[in-house]
């Protein structure tokens, strides 16, 4: 039997990386009033279901998934968030 997890992956540009959309999101905001904001840096957001026999298994294949295409190695980090979802019963509807 399998289970169905939510993964929430955040991808990051490594630390070391110049990030120019950071760079000019931080511009518009000092252009707008907010001088208060030190360092922007934009990332990446993705979330997907995952069916695997146990989290073992589904944390491998993010791993995976995440660093031959979901995220750069050479210039990102990643990380990801997993969450089993509850096994719903398909409920038939009665006529």
């Amino acid at each position: 039997m399998t289970q169905t997890y939510k993964a929430q992956i955040y991808v990051t540009l490594r630390p070391s990386v110049l990030d120019p959309a950071g760079t000019a999101v931080q511009s518009g905001l000092g252009h707008l009033g907010y001088d208060n904001v030190e360092q922007v840096r934009i990332g990446k957001y993705i979330e997907l279901l995952i069916r695997a026999a146990d989290e073992s298994t589904a944390r491998t294949q993010l791993d995976r998934m995440c660093d031959q295409l979901l995220a750069n190695p050479v210039i990102e980090n990643y990380q990801f968030e997993l969450t089993a979802m509850a096994i719903q019963q398909d409920q038939g509807v009665r006529r």
